[in-house]
């Protein structure tokens, strides 16, 4: 997700010597690669599609995994960020390790934003977004800008474990941002609230049930070409692709108001999607986003591989295949 600022640092502290204490106790049995194989990274599903932790996809009704319910106080940690969580786990970083240098552009990302408690840590590991670079304490709890460009390096020897949830957020979330506080703010004045282990507590959270459109609404995709035009970098041809995705959407638009979301309308937001494709690919490609990123390839996984599926069991399918790989 999108923020003005490339880290906040909520008003929350753990207990993470409590945390790390559940973690150990699992053993080294429910960690696994990282999905995408990056070296020296592995994580350990907590949150994942019906709580099945070898179900890595961003589609689905998602559930606590066996392993969470073994820890009270992980689930009590998830509970106080007052969030509808999604796909979520511990994220590991051996000694020595990094995270590359990326930025997130996949549909899933537009609308999430990324907690992270550090639960093992050293003070030499850097979290770098943009130009900004930190070290997330042991208990502390951050967010950050993942549409940025960023990477983790952690040069200790030891291996550096994060608590890591996705969440589009809720009410109380987004008044524990309101009261954060930006990476480059000072500290003075400002207090954090510790939350204490409650010694066999399984606390219940909500999660994501609904996290894929069968069909884009016209609101939804006006706000993700909203974001992919914002960030564009001035280029001749913009104002040529504003015009083919302005037409495309009132196009979709009005599909939606006779169609809906019935199957039996996907054959024609399909046949609009496609003609979109085709007409916007040849301009849209000279143009970059301020992060990096081609803009071709940013509407391509954000916008025209989530607008429209098939059917219910096909799309989800197709949602997971699709889902960009992350790893910081």
């Amino acid at each position: 997700m999108k923020l003005q600022v490339p880290f906040i640092q909520l008003p929350l502290a753990f207990d993470a010597a409590a945390l790390a204490a559940e973690i150990d106790a699992l053993g080294e049995g429910p960690w696994k690669p990282h999905p995408q194989g990056f070296a020296g990274n592995s994580m350990l599903p907590l949150v994942a599609v019906e709580g099945n932790a070898d179900n890595e996809a961003f589609a689905g009704p998602m559930r606590p995994t066996p392993e969470l319910l073994r820890c009270p106080y992980l689930t009590q940690v998830f509970a106080s960020l007052g969030a509808t969580v999604g796909r979520s786990r511990l994220m590991r970083l051996s000694g020595h390790a990094e995270v590359t240098r990326h930025a997130d552009q996949g549909y899933y990302w537009t609308e999430r934003v990324r907690v992270h408690i550090p639960v093992v840590t050293q003070p030499t590991v850097q979290f770098e977004c943009d130009k900004a670079v930190i070290n997330m304490a042991a208990g502390e709890c951050w967010i950050f800008d993942t549409w940025r460009q960023h990477r983790v390096l952690n040069d200790a020897v030891q291996s550096r474990v994060h608590l890591v949830v996705d969440t589009v957020g809720g009410g109380r979330f987004w008044d524990l941002v309101n009261r954060g506080r930006p990476h480059d703010a000072p500290r003075a004045g400002w207090q954090s609230v510790h939350i204490a282990p409650q010694a066999g507590d399984i606390a219940a959270f909500p999660c994501e049930t609904v996290n894929v459109p069968t069909v884009m609404t016209p609101w939804e995709l006006n706000d993700h070409l909203g974001l992919l035009f914002a960030d564009a970098v001035p280029h001749p041809n913009l104002s040529q692709v504003r015009q083919i995705a302005m037409r495309f959407a009132r196009t979709w638009q009005g599909l939606w108001f006779e169609l809906g979301d019935r199957p039996e309308g996907r054959a024609r937001y399909s046949a609009a999607l496609q003609r979109f494709i085709e007409d916007v690919r040849g301009p849209a490609q000279p143009l970059v986003l301020r992060n990096d990123l081609r803009w071709f390839n940013a509407l391509m996984t954000i916008v025209c591989k989530f607008a429209v599926g098939t059917d219910d069991a096909a799309f989800a399918t197709a949602a997971q295949r699709r889902a960009t790989g992350d790893n910081a």
